[in-house]
């Protein structure tokens, strides 16, 4: 009998093992030995991932491979490599670039203009892609970084000693000039490619990797801002704060003096507390549908939306064309173009599109100018970086091409240089109303990076009553992630984080 279970155990841990089975590696150049980004690595018709910007993928297997299975590595301009699963040792893939005969050129009856490819593809757009009910497994991945360069408060005058420039430093000191945060999920959507419906997603598993230490809180800091304020302030004072042209008044809150009073706002304070309490919570519960509206929200500025950025199908007159190259992709002819503002456009970038049926099937774009640049009395904000990736895959059954891999990065700048006043004045106080002055300089300058990937493993289409019929799970909070933990998307296939995620970790 005892061998007989420890024989079971066996099995049990071999399969799981076998069931945990992963495949990694780094996929380059074979001339330049440089890392090959948003690279397809496939096993078997529904299994597949796609290598993260520095060429890293992990690939989990869920049943132990055999003889015949193998991994197909594939991405534009190179030639298709195929790997024997079983004994799969490899720690970097070359794939060789794909090249071209002259003879393969002549790839249609007629030699188009770029112009006339680009009309070809606006033709062709409802034929090309998916535009009816669809379910997608998908990973989602947002990165923030936030960097403060200048962030100084310059006292030139203050009647109370306590503020002066050290206390101000002091204050400063305790802000984070860096702060990072990302959050991951893995899911299943469930969407019509149509402004109208709303979208559905079941996620499986979430996370939220931050450092909840460099949440900044104010609490030492009140305590001394009310000592200083009992010490200097007359009760019965009002406050005159102003910076430059702009003024506003507010009274001295009684509580600082009168313990009765103190007691009520005590009571005020407690309430104002729980009620945030209750909207956090609320906001965690939200985390389902801000993320959904996210995702939807990237998918639908692609260039197969009239309302997109990427407008260069329907305004093709604002762009100028040009014809780079013929490359393969997945053994398919593509024309790879270039476009360029030739008007009032913001953006530019390449196009890979089909020869055979005039599908776009990649599309990379950068701003060329700020999208928003906004200066007014020491106030300025600007978008200064809008970049990204759209890559589409055809399903060889149905034809259709549907969203394979999304990236989009934003940067803004925003900055505030005012001066900023605030007067103590008493109208009970004999002689002139004004008690105390503090005089500053503000100078803040703060710089916000989000960057958003997202990755479609298996897409299929589905019916209005499977739309229907799905109930989402609205109560769903992520994970939180202190420091980043490798074991936490282990069995799952998800794209690989970079160096600055895996080397995340809070401050002890």
């Amino acid at each position: 009998m005892k061998s007989i279970l420890v024989t079971i155990v066996c099995i049990i841990t071999a399969t799981y093992s076998f069931s945990q089975q992963s495949i990694s590696a780094k996929i380059t150049d074979s001339t330049t030995r440089k890392p090959i980004p948003f690279a397809t690595i496939s096993y078997g018709k529904k299994s597949g991932v796609i290598s993260n910007s520095n060429g890293d993928f992990q690939m989990y297997l869920k049943n132990l491979p055999s003889k015949e299975d193998s991994l197909s590595i594939s991405c534009l301009g190179y030639n298709t490599k195929q790997i024997p699963a079983l004994h799969f040792r490899d720690s970097i893939i070359l794939l060789s670039p794909k090249s071209i005969e002259l003879d393969e050129v002549l790839v249609s009856n007629k030699n188009y203009s770029a112009e006339e490819i680009i009309e070809k593809a606006h033709e062709n757009l409802s034929a090309n892609y998916h535009f009816n009910y669809n379910k997608s497994k998908l990973f989602y991945r947002e990165s923030y970084f936030n960097h403060i360069t200048k962030n100084s408060i310059k006292v030139k005058e203050s009647t109370i000693p306590e503020f002066n420039q050290q206390f101000m430093d002091s204050i400063m000191a305790i802000m984070p000039k860096e702060a990072d945060d990302y959050t991951e999920l893995l899911g299943t959507l469930y969407t019509k490619t149509n402004p109208e419906e709303k979208h559905k997603l079941d996620i499986i598993k979430a996370s939220h990797l931050y450092d909840k230490k460099k949440e900044v809180s104010f609490d030492g800091l009140e305590e001394r801002f009310n000592t200083i304020f009992r010490k200097h302030v007359k009760r019965d004072s009002y406050f005159k704060i102003k910076s430059g042209i702009f003024g506003t008044k507010e009274d001295i809150d009684s509580s600082l003096f009168d313990s009765a009073d103190a007691k009520k706002e005590k009571e005020k304070t407690d309430a104002f507390v729980e009620e945030q309490r209750k909207k956090e919570e609320k906001r965690k519960k939200n985390f389902l549908k801000h993320r959904k509206n996210t995702i939807a929200r990237l998918e639908k500025s692609s260039f197969i939306f009239e309302d997109s950025h990427l407008n260069f199908l329907d305004k093709p007159n604002k762009y100028k064309f040009e014809i780079l190259d013929y490359m393969f992709l997945n053994g398919d002819f593509v024309y790879k173009i270039s476009y360029e503002p030739k008007r009032s456009a913001d953006y530019k970038g390449t196009l890979y599109i089909s020869t055979d049926n005039f599908a776009i099937v990649r599309v990379d774009f950068q701003n060329v100018k700020a999208l928003k640049n906004f200066k007014l009395l020491g106030i300025s904000y600007q978008e200064k970086l809008h970049k990204g990736t759209f890559i589409y895959a055809k399903n060889e059954e149905t034809n259709i091409y549907t969203l394979k891999y999304a990236e989009s990065e934003t940067g803004n700048d925003f900055g505030i240089k005012r001066p900023l006043k605030v007067i103590e004045k008493n109208k009970n106080v004999r002689g002139r109303r004004k008690q105390n002055e503090l005089s500053t300089d503000l100078h803040f300058v703060m710089s916000n990076v989000t960057k958003k990937e997202l990755v479609v493993f298996e897409s299929s289409a589905t019916t209005s009553n499977d739309y229907d019929a799905f109930q989402e799970k609205p109560n769903v909070i992520p994970t939180y992630l202190p420091a980043y933990d490798p074991t936490f998307w282990e069995g799952y296939n998800v794209i690989e984080p970079n160096q600055a995620i895996r080397d995340f970790k809070s401050i002890e």
